[in-house]
């Protein structure tokens, strides 16, 4: 099997010069060669605010590992016969539909790491030109996570089902930029090499970053009046960054995935006490109120790390309201296969809709990423969920003591006004719902097939799973591996 080679920027990289509030800005501006981009703060912060523009390409977060390839594995949307979507959700893996799919994710993800290296190759070097110290240890902190994030969905997708390490072939951790191919590595030394970059990250911001002091709603509205007035609009908005809390949650879904049930836990509670200065909770999970009243169907006050898409309404409606993506076209099969028709759940009612197409077929669609095309910035809610509080509560249901971890269980049904439904009455049970959960809370956010990979889940839990499908949790490494 071939070696890796990573893309070397070379003399040119392809970020830019922003305007002030740059990580919402859509594209660069303008290229500027390697040596004069870090050679200023701001440099480095524009180079950052690439790596997210990065990864909100389609082939990455934008689609393919959220609402589009990794859904279509678990047949959660209508296809049409002999498609690649088909064949995704019949886990044709020869296909050469399929393997480009997963060759794209494979793509993107390093391209995006490699980004990533090239900031961390030259920010200690250059650690003088940062004129604000909190500047310099958000950047790497940042950039330490964001590069443990996607290398924990390589690893998801292309790795092996964590109870047997031996499932799939090895591979390469890249930490640093370079023409070099890099080596593949055992699955304890990735594993390792993954959980250092996030214990530095959190290091280099604990105590430090703004989330920690100052509430979402001062976050989202900086100035005088909001009572946080950075100097510099990079401090801001951190719910839209890999914040502390953000690197807490990855930590906490990385540890599950490695069975270490303590650490993850304990990284999940930490998100999950968070408060403000005044004593109320940081995050709070999201309720029928935020889809009623607010049109909030992103449930942006729990999302802890977003991806901010200013063309997301555009998306939805090339996506979701064209039918492209689509489920059943009665209220079977969302409202009795997926939720069980319980009448009150806040999804089952108001999550979903019946809408009819141009050739007056009448289908499902979600309404995840319907939002307002020009929103005030305080109320935008075209953010892609990248790290929810409601998946710290599942987390936390599933590692804590069996007692505890009920009350977590009980207290998310409670948001979703499912807090009637009988308690599970054994660790088994509980972890039972709680995969269950996990398929009707992340629909259209790509959570749902690596919850199934992590337990090994046989075909009987993947609800819409074809009966000609025969499951395969482990995506095949493109046979071509120059990037």
């Amino acid at each position: 099997m071939k070696k890796i080679s990573y893309i070397i920027f070379a003399s040119l990289i392809t970020f830019g010069l922003f305007s002030c509030k740059k990580f919402l800005d859509v594209t660069p501006k303008t290229q500027m060669p390697q040596d004069v981009l870090f050679s200023t703060q701001s440099g480095f912060e524009d180079a950052l605010t690439g790596v997210y523009i990065q990864m909100k390409n389609n082939g990455s977060y934008g689609q393919a590992l959220t609402q589009t390839t990794v859904e279509q594995l678990i047949s959660n949307w209508d296809v049409t016969a002999n498609t690649t979507e088909q064949r995704l959700g019949l886990f044709n893996f020869g296909d050469e539909g399929v393997l480009g799919r997963f060759t794209t994710i494979w793509g993107q993800q390093y391209k995006i790491i490699s980004s990533i290296n090239a900031i961390l190759g030259q920010i200690d070097e250059r650690k003088n030109v940062f004129t604000d110290p909190l500047i310099y240890n958000m950047v790497k902190s940042e950039c330490l996570a964001l590069r443990a994030y996607c290398h924990l969905d390589i690893l998801r997708l292309f790795g092996p089902i964590p109870s047997d390490p031996s499932s799939a072939p090895n591979l390469p951790y890249a930490s640093v930029l370079s023409t070099t191919p890099q080596q593949h590595i055992s699955f304890e030394e990735y594993k390792s090499r993954l959980l250092k970059d996030l214990e530095d990250a959190e290091n280099l911001i604990k105590d430090k970053d703004p989330i920690q002091k100052y509430s979402l709603s001062q976050l989202k509205n900086p100035g005088l009046t909001s009572g946080f007035n950075p100097e510099n609009d990079f401090i801001a908005y951190r719910y839209l960054r890999m914040n502390y809390y953000a690197i807490k949650a990855l930590q906490a879904r990385a540890y599950l995935w490695f069975g270490d049930n303590d650490k993850a836990f304990e990284s999940a509670k930490i998100v999950i006490d968070a408060k403000n200065e005044g004593g109320a909770d940081k995050f709070r999970l999201g309720t029928a109120t935020d889809f009623s009243a607010n049109k909030d169907y992103v449930l942006s006050n729990e999302q802890i790390f977003g991806l901010y898409s200013y063309n997301l309404n555009d998306s939805y409606q090339s996506l979701y309201a064209s039918g492209v993506l689509k489920k059943g076209s009665t209220e079977t099969t969302i409202k009795n296969t997926l939720y069980g028709n319980t009448g009150t759940d806040i999804r089952e009612s108001g999550l979903w809709e019946l809408v009819t197409l141009t050739n007056a077929a009448k289908v499902y669609i979600i309404k995840k990423y319907l939002s307002e095309k020009n929103p005030v910035l305080s109320a935008d809610f075209k953010q892609i969920p990248m790290l929810r509080l409601s998946e710290m509560y599942l987390i936390a249901a599933e590692t804590a003591p069996f007692a505890d971890g009920v009350q977590y269980f009980q207290a998310f049904r409670t948001a979703r006004n499912i807090g009637n439904m009988p308690a599970p009455v054994d660790q088994q049970a509980l972890k039972n719902e709680i995969l269950k959960e996990y398929r009707k809370e992340f629909y259209a956010e790509g959570q749902a097939f690596f919850a199934y990979k992590r337990n090994n889940a046989p075909r009987t839990s993947i609800t819409f799973i074809p009966a000609a499908a025969v499951l395969n949790y482990v995506l095949p490494v493109p046979k071509d591996e120059t990037l």
